[in-house]
């Protein structure tokens, strides 16, 4: 079935994540309105990039889209229903901080058409909240899931991480469990990285903050994968699980090359062939667009270069990679060295083979991925 997906990338925080190097600003008060009719217009001058085909998904990511006030959050829905058809929208995601979610913005969301929220949990310890800049508590967490369930919000995504620092592997056995016992229909889990340049990496540079082992980490991945499959959660990509019916819809398309169209500032969006990317500068983006014309930049991608995306994203998801269509998409020469570097990856019980000719990552293979992706790009 033909689909495309719109995602809209709402900057705005009410303050900054220790670890987070996505771009946001604390401007909403200044640039709020002004940035909420630059997406509009934006979805206006840029829909015949969908070639006509039906958005299946729309994705409100960020930054914080909890944080826009109601009020312009409606003028932002309403907009870009009138620039964009959506009436064939089947997932509407939100992204949200537990301590937005109050039981009047949960109860606004469906007459928006909001059928899906993600929750930015990463932890139940509050201590590692605060030391991280998180701004609610584990408590609120659970009083936001109640507040979305009692506004007929039934589509509910939470976000976990682990690796963060002061983190044990009981203390994140505690978090996983707290996380299946409020039966979201879907996961995602993260491990941490530090940023170059970001608060947390700096307090790791002056020695006020330790890395968690990498082994520590490894045994954090496994508890997870075990405890949500025995929980019924299916892992359908590296970081993410959902209960049957659940994935995410909008995501799986950025990993199996449907097309989606990116509005705002910093937003990517790709169509089979070329990618496209807006400024990660607040007044850049809203000047281009109040002048009438495209924010972002483009680049044509090569065939290999579309080959190596493939590869990357694919072999991330439970359905890993089909050899034969590499072969009629890419060619003999592609072809024959993927099978040449996939050959060892199998041998050595990283990669199993799923019917003829599709290659999926083994419960081993998923820890060692990074190395097993890299040997397998052009």
């Amino acid at each position: 079935m033909p689909m495309a997906g719109v995602y809209v990338h709402i900057p705005f925080c009410a303050s900054r994540c220790s670890y987070c190097d996505f771009f946001s600003t604390l401007e909403l008060k200044d640039a709020g309105f002004s940035y909420v009719e630059a997406v509009i217009a934006e979805a206006a001058l840029r829909r015949g990039e969908l070639g006509g085909e039906p958005v299946r998904t729309l994705y409100l990511g960020g930054g914080t889209p909890s944080q826009l006030p109601l009020p312009l959050l409606s003028q932002l829905v309403d907009g870009l229903r009138k620039a964009l058809d959506l009436t064939h929208v089947e997932e509407f995601t939100i992204e949200a901080n537990p301590d937005d979610v109050t039981p009047e913005w949960s109860a606004a969301l469906p007459s928006m058409g909001v059928n899906r929220v993600s929750m930015g949990v990463q932890t139940f310890e509050d201590d590692i909240l605060r030391l991280i800049g998180r701004r609610h508590t584990a408590a609120q967490v659970v009083q936001a899931i109640t507040n979305l369930r009692s506004a007929g919000i039934s589509n509910i995504s939470i976000d976990l991480i682990y690796g963060l620092p002061g983190q044990t592997l009981a203390s994140w056995i505690h978090t996983v469990e707290q996380a299946i016992a409020l039966r979201p229909q879907h996961v995602s889990a993260y491990g941490l990285t530090y940023e170059e340049g970001t608060r947390l990496w700096r307090q790791r540079e002056r020695g006020e903050v330790a890395e968690v082992p990498e082994e520590v980490c490894v045994e954090m991945y496994r508890e997870l994968v075990e405890r949500l499959q025995e929980a019924s959660f299916e892992h359908y990509e590296i970081s993410n699980f959902a209960l049957p019916g659940y994935h995410s819809r909008h995501n799986s398309s950025y990993w199996d090359e449907t097309p989606y169209l990116g509005l705002g500032a910093a937003a990517h969006s790709y169509d089979g062939s070329i990618r496209r990317s807006n400024p990660c500068d607040l007044h850049q983006y809203i000047a281009r667009i109040q002048a009438g014309e495209p924010a972002c930049e483009q680049e044509e991608m090569t065939s290999y270069e579309r080959y190596d995306e493939r590869v990357m994203l694919g072999l991330r998801t439970a359905a890993g990679i089909d050899a034969e269509r590499l072969r009629e998409d890419y060619g003999e020469e592609v072809w024959s060295h993927f099978l040449r570097e996939i050959q060892r990856h199998l041998d050595a019980g990283h990669v199993r083979l799923a019917g003829k000719s599709r290659y999926v990552l083994t419960a081993d293979g998923i820890l060692l991925s990074d190395s097993v992706i890299r040997d397998l790009m052009w």
